[in-house]
């Protein structure tokens, strides 16, 4: 099994409430590492970019708001399966039927003012990363942890 690397959206509502330390904490916790971090505004070019598949339907004029509407904190994080860990530390979508113990269901009431976002697969995770940071934003440095949070032939 290889590192993968994956992106995480600190997303305006948790931003303005003052939870980006507490969320980092939580996946930095967990024994993920922290590759790529910078706080940014999503511009509307940014979002049709990040969200292309939605752009057509709907709900998408709203998301496109709520995501451009304050700034975000961008970050790669990386680890064996990020992905699929990340995913399950954030919870479902919708913070009112999260579990207790995950990000949107300790902090989350709502579908879409959800706190984070976080790739949903590996293929995903590459493209997300390449549209939030460049090659020389992104950090390759030994964590001397690694050796205490999983064996040798997981990474």
């Amino acid at each position: 099994m290889a590192l993968e690397r994956t992106l995480i959206l600190v997303k305006p509502d948790a931003v303005q409430r003052g939870l980006t330390g507490r969320i980092l904490a939580r996946l930095e916790d967990k024994g993920l590492r922290l590759v790529g971090l910078k706080q940014m505004r999503v511009t509307p070019e940014l979002a049709k970019k990040h969200y292309a598949e939605h752009v057509s339907k709907p709900f998408y004029p709203a998301l496109e708001e709520f995501i451009t509407s304050g700034p975000v904190v961008a970050a790669c994080v990386e680890g064996p399966e990020a992905v699929s860990v990340v995913r399950t530390l954030m919870g479902p979508t919708n913070g009112r039927q999260a579990a207790p113990g995950t990000i949107r269901g300790d902090y989350g009431l709502s579908r879409q003012m959800n706190l984070i976002h976080g790739s949903d697969g590996p293929d995903a995770a590459k493209r997300e990363i390449e549209l939030y940071f460049t090659p020389e934003e992104l950090f390759d440095f030994a964590q001397p942890t690694a050796a205490w949070l999983y064996a040798s032939d997981e990474a």
